[in-house]
């Protein structure tokens, strides 16, 4: 399957892009016209509108902040995941607008997320480390799927790499819940719990400046045009 980049438009093509009849060859990603890249995204999306309810009852009953912050990213996926289903027949323009809206959410989230870990770590809260690797587990299988079939499009518009983005911090997200289980379960404390989730709020974080800031500059080549 051809890779997406951010050069995959042209105005114009060279003599090596055309086939003998002069048309152009079709190398260049087009995902409005790709069942691979919908049927994958709509995979990830029930995949992650599932998780998002599993986790969200693992992690009340076992009272772990990144459990919780991972169910609140799989509910944030999801809906990425459909949105990136609309954005991909509008406009270039649209697409970038769409990513910044995106990338706007991911910051926002992050943000919340860190938020909620210091009220967790104030409140001292001890998460149950069994559920947590087990629920970790469950949620890394389906985030490893996820990314295997997106990883093709990592490279792609602002659109498309906040999709790559989301689920690479799932995936490693998903890691990271397993470490501190298994460092909560040793250490009979709470902390590795906290600073999980604090990681992955501050990766949230940068995944949206990242996004945003890609989407922006999208946005102004497309006003010069």
């Amino acid at each position: 399957m051809p890779e997406l980049t951010p050069h995959a438009h042209h105005h114009g093509h060279s003599p090596s892009d055309t086939d003998g009849s002069g048309h152009p060859h079709e190398h260049h990603f087009d995902s409005a016209n790709n069942p691979k890249l919908r049927r994958a995204l709509w995979v990830a999306l029930l995949l992650n509108a599932l998780m998002f309810f599993v986790e969200i009852v693992a992690g009340i009953r076992s009272q772990s902040a990144s459990l919780l912050a991972d169910a609140v990213d799989f509910g944030g996926d999801a809906a990425n995941y459909g949105v990136s289903l609309w954005a991909i027949g509008v406009s270039a323009t649209w697409r970038s607008k769409t990513a910044l809206v995106k990338g706007i959410c991911m910051l926002v989230f992050g943000l919340t997320l860190m938020s909620g870990t210091v009220w967790a770590i104030v409140s001292g809260l001890k998460p149950e480390p069994l559920a947590m690797g087990i629920v970790g587990i469950l949620a890394l299988m389906v985030n490893l799927g996820v990314a295997y079939m997106l990883y093709t499009y990592r490279d792609g518009d602002a659109n498309m790499r906040a999709v790559w983005l989301c689920t690479r911090n799932d995936a490693i997200g998903n890691i990271l819940v397993l470490v501190a289980s298994i460092l909560v379960g040793l250490s009979n404390s709470g902390w590795p719990d906290h600073l999980v989730a604090l990681a992955m709020a501050g990766l949230a974080i940068r995944s949206g400046l990242t996004v945003i800031t890609l989407a922006r500059k999208e946005l102004a080549r497309q006003s010069v045009h």
